[in-house]
């Protein structure tokens, strides 16, 4: 009898999670997992997240002001201490792998010389990762990139460039080292 009490704690739980988010969100689809702790910053109703997404445990998603979006495909499972950050647009696209401790952001600081550093404001372009890409764990995904549909990400690359549909990247900087077969 307690294994089912744990069981119906922690789907009630879940549920709770699921129902307090979609009064914050833009949208919430279908049998969405959002684990605990994960934390949705700033401007949550820039954020759209589609049917049978899983965010667990940890994740930060940030959409850092009124403009910047964020949308997360059906079916994409959003690792545990990932952070999503936002001054622009990010898409996630359908059947993706996002292990944990990923990091995407799509600004960077402006640094001119002559001038403070935490004035000077963000550079930022958008980031596009279509559907069926696997990024693996510690990858760090930086402003402008789209990786293309079947793309696999390696641990601990930092994606700088375009990936193109199918290929294997990795390293830092990371670099084509294969293709999917």
């Amino acid at each position: 009898m307690s294994q089912l009490r744990k069981h119906l704690k922690f789907t009630l739980a879940v549920r709770m999670r699921v129902l307090w988010h979609s009064f914050r969100l833009r949208k919430i689809g279908k049998s969405v997992f959002i684990d605990a702790n994960v934390q949705l910053l700033r401007y949550p109703k820039n954020i759209s997240v589609d049917d049978n997404v899983v965010i667990k445990e940890g994740a930060r998603i940030c959409s850092c002001n009124e403009r910047a979006e964020i949308s997360i495909g059906k079916r994409t499972t959003i690792g545990f201490n990932t952070f999503i950050y936002s001054s622009d647009k990010i898409e996630i696209g359908n059947d993706c792998l996002i292990a944990p401790f990923v990091y995407i952001v799509d600004s960077d600081h402006k640094a001119a010389k002559g001038q403070k550093i935490n004035v000077q404001g963000n550079v930022t372009a958008p980031i596009q990762i279509e559907d069926d890409v696997w990024i693996a764990s510690n990858v760090t995904i930086l402003k402008g990139v789209t990786i293309g549909e079947g793309a696999i990400v390696a641990a601990n690359s930092v994606v700088n460039k375009d990936i193109a549909p199918y290929e294997i990247w990795g390293g830092t900087p990371a670099k084509k080292i294969g293709n999917r077969e």
